[in-house]
């Protein structure tokens, strides 16, 4: 195979009619099985550009601005420039990352709730002004290292569940937006907007509701300070189901267009990551090693044992963990459950099984509890939807490396690019034909990329 994931360049394998995803996930896993058995990602790029397509039909006039952190892989990043999406950066490299893909200042936004001042800096030289901010003490810092910058006052939302309780929760109160003006005002610092964020996890819609009410509470405090705000941030928490974007849009609409309407000025933008990118990727993992252990130490606490005692249990260790693929399973549940890759029968016995990554370490746990056929060292597991919070910044815990990634696009995907007239030249470089009866060999199909 080409290159590495942190080689610059890359290509995308355009698929025949008669060839699919499984097919190429098929024959990476033969190739893999022969060459050193390395955990990898085929992503569908394809899918990139029918969720902008959704986007602009059921969001529009809304612009999205893409968490470069929820996949900063260069194919993704470069099909969504292409496609005219703006990035959200929380940090000096992502926002590297993004001009290196010749993206205007005026369509990346600095959105990290707690900034270094050189990276304010950065920002300020770059040129790239839309800051977030929601508390004095950033406030200062912004005013003393970017004196161009044009803010958005994070505000908070209602919308902690049991859950959640825990996490951390950035964004201020209504009460603190007329402190953070005096202050702005008194630092000459311009405040061009509001933010707020909604978690994909939040049941209750009408969140957005208050949210945007508070927002024109605060466009309407703006006024008595003399700001001239013109940019409102819905935030991201699109779980990438179009049913819960038509409901989004189907409650907040009506309050957009008393509150902030087209001949206000002011421009609604959101930030959607996982929404683009959560189910454009597929991770294939390799069993390493494997245990019988007994069945009461694999069982959560409270489980009642229902099995009987005779039945093997088994712990498998992969090579992929979270400290790599899985590094979100330290923080939220896994979005997704394993599959075999190869075949079985139906009435094959399923057994207790749990799922642990390669470290050796007691968090490295990747899946608790789950029933599986009997597997053997070697054989693969396939997750769908890990492509968002799994490709950003490489860990250096044991020695882990990135798995290959194999970008792939239908050549109906591809058509829909062109005849919309966003495939440019330098993308279209990066194309090679991929035929219906699919052969990898390592020397000159697939590339790969970071």
């Amino acid at each position: 195979m080409k290159g590495f994931l942190e080689d610059a360049n890359y290509s995308i394998g355009l698929l025949d009619e008669g060839a699919t995803l499984a097919d190429v996930i098929d024959n990476c896993i033969y190739e893999h099985t022969h060459t050193g058995k390395k955990a990898f990602y085929v992503g569908d790029l394809g899918k990139l550009v029918k969720k902008n397509i959704q986007w602009q039909n059921v969001m529009a006039p809304i612009k999205p601005f893409y968490p470069v952190r929820c996949n900063s892989t260069p194919g993704v990043l470069e099909i969504l420039g292409t496609l005219g999406v703006g990035f959200a950066c929380s940090s000096k490299s992502e926002m590297a990352l993004v001009q290196d893909l010749g993206i205007s200042p005026e369509n990346i936004i600095y959105t990290n709730p707690c900034k270094q001042a050189s990276q304010i800096k950065y920002a300020a030289k770059a040129g790239i002004n839309i800051v977030t901010c929601d508390n004095d003490i950033e406030l200062k810092k912004i005013a003393r290292n970017h004196p161009n910058a044009k803010l958005l006052l994070h505000i908070a939302t209602e919308d902690i569940t049991a859950d959640e309780e825990m996490n951390m929760k950035f964004g201020t109160t209504l009460k603190n937006c007329r402190h953070l003006m005096e202050c702005a005002k008194e630092l000459g610092v311009q405040i061009a907007g509001v933010k707020f964020h909604v978690s994909g996890s939040c049941k209750d819609l009408q969140t957005y509701i208050h949210a945007i009410s508070d927002a024109r509470c605060v466009f309407d405090m703006a006024e008595e300070f003399g700001f001239k705000m013109n940019m409102l941030d819905i935030g991201g928490g699109f779980t990438g189901s179009e049913l819960q974007l038509e409901e989004v849009n189907h409650v907040i609409r009506p309050l957009l267009d008393v509150y902030f309407p087209k001949e206000s000025g002011v421009n609604v933008i959101a930030e959607p990551g996982c929404y683009y990118v959560s189910s454009a990727f597929t991770l294939a993992v390799n069993i390493i090693a494997k245990k019988t252990v007994e069945y009461d130490k694999l069982l959560p606490s409270g489980v009642e044992q229902t099995r009987n005692d005779d039945e093997p249990v088994f712990t498998y260790y992969i090579n992929d963990g979270v400290y790599g693929s899985f590094a979100s399973k330290l923080s939220e549940k896994l979005n997704t459950i394993p599959e075999v890759h190869k075949k079985y029968k139906e009435d094959e016995p399923l057994f207790a099984s749990s799922l642990w990554g390669p470290s050796c370490d007691e968090l490295d746990q990747i899946v608790e509890n789950c029933l599986l056929p009997e597997l053997s060292v070697g054989d693969w597991l396939i997750f769908d939807n890990m492509g968002s919070g799994t490709l950003g910044e490489q860990s250096t815990f044991n020695d882990y490396q990135r798995p290959l990634i194999y970008y792939m696009m239908s050549f109906s995907d591809w058509d829909e690019m062109q005849d919309a007239g966003i495939a440019s030249d330098t993308l279209m470089k990066n194309f090679f034909f991929v035929p219906s009866c699919i052969q990898l060999s390592p020397e000159d199909r697939f590339s790969t990329a970071a």
